[in-house]
């Protein structure tokens, strides 16, 4: 795993005696856009946590461009350039979305830029005609851009998105699909969970599977939607086998 942007070996989480993440390791690659995906219950956002700060790992280790980030606080992460997207939206409601941005970037990278970071990031979010709105009054779709919009003020380079497509219209999927290959092209890393395969097809060159805290699937959108193991981990039942 030389050569990983991102490198998890043998992460495993328990909470008492749960264990919701088992043992995984996988790699990102700088530039890559790398999705997970599994049923409810599978560990997805756990093991983001474990990588953004939320959580400490109970055995493993991560490292992030050469260096170890497991343990470290979310805020430590955020200054080694890796940020997240909540998987449910929670800006301050009562803020504007210029200011819930701009309350980012005064935490972020480039802290010291963070009005033309502002602008930066509500232009290519196209929120920049919200600005002014309070967040209350975005629409789910709006609101997913706006936690991808906070996470990007940060100046991250490796950005993790916790299901930004759940939710939202086609037309506003669509959207943020389009958001992710430009930010990706611009050069940004990119770890994807989502359930909408569709979603996933469309911006992800690999994808890993979990299934109870457990990675069972790697592989092209392609190869992983026809294993069978991933198969019976979302229809409960495994492929009838033919003579």
């Amino acid at each position: 795993m030389t050569d990983a942007f991102l490198a998890i070996e043998h992460v495993t989480k328990r909470f008492g005696g749960l264990l919701a993440v088992n043992d995984v390791s996988l790699e990102v690659k700088r530039g890559e856009v790398v999705g997970i995906i599994g049923p409810n219950g599978a560990g997805k956002t756990t093991l983001f946590g474990c990588v953004v700060g939320l959580l400490r790992p109970t055995s493993g280790r991560i490292l992030f461009d050469g260096r170890r980030i497991d343990g470290l606080s979310q805020h430590a992460v955020v200054a080694h350039g890796v940020c997240h997207s909540h998987q449910i939206p929670a800006p301050f409601p009562d803020l504007s979305v210029r200011d819930n941005v701009r309350l980012a970037a005064s935490f972020g990278r480039r802290s010291a830029h963070a009005h033309a970071v502002v602008d930066e990031v509500l232009t290519r979010t196209g929120l920049l005609e919200l600005a002014p709105s309070p967040a209350r009054n975005l629409s789910v779709g709006n609101l997913k851009l706006l936690e991808v919009a906070r996470a990007l003020a940060t100046g991250p380079d490796l950005l993790c998105l916790d299901e930004v497509g759940s939710g939202v219209t086609p037309v506003e999927l669509d959207r943020m699909l389009q958001l992710i290959r430009d930010l990706n092209t611009s050069g940004t890393t990119i770890l994807y969970i989502e359930h909408n395969m569709r979603a996933i097809g469309a911006v992800c060159e690999r994808v890993i599977v979990l299934d109870f805290g457990q990675k069972i699937a790697e592989g092209t959108p392609d190869e992983v939607a026809n294993d069978p193991r991933v198969v019976e981990a979302y229809l409960g039942a495994p492929i009838a086998k033919t003579a």
